[in-house]
């Protein structure tokens, strides 16, 4: 296993996630996050059954970092409650790890 995680988050609006996106890239708690969608959300909130469009954020980070997603979502996320789903990494090109893991250190 690596150090590495992808985590999850949807937001309901394009320009949401775009903006989330480049906050995580910049506040270096993020490598790359991947924008998928709109995509379909069926869930029960609030004892109702939504069906929403969304847009699926893949946030590439480390493990250190992804512990601090939770904390940053309060402050940059727009939902009450955000999706924050981490799944680790078990391999890969191990440059690419490299990479991802340089880009969220302190240092430049």
């Amino acid at each position: 296993m690596t150090n590495t995680r992808i985590v999850l988050t949807t937001v309901g609006l394009k320009e949401v996630a775009e903006k989330l996106a480049q906050q995580l890239v910049e506040r270096r708690l993020a490598a790359c996050v991947n924008i998928i969608g709109p995509v379909r959300s069926v869930y029960r909130w609030k004892h109702k059954v939504h069906n929403e469009q969304e847009y699926l954020l893949l946030i590439k980070t480390t493990t250190d970092h992804a512990a601090q997603l939770p904390s940053a979502f309060r402050g940059l996320h727009p939902y009450e409650l955000p999706e924050c789903i981490e799944l680790p990494i078990e391999g890969g090109s191990e440059d690419y790890l490299a990479w991802l893991a340089a880009e969220v250190s302190s240092g430049e």
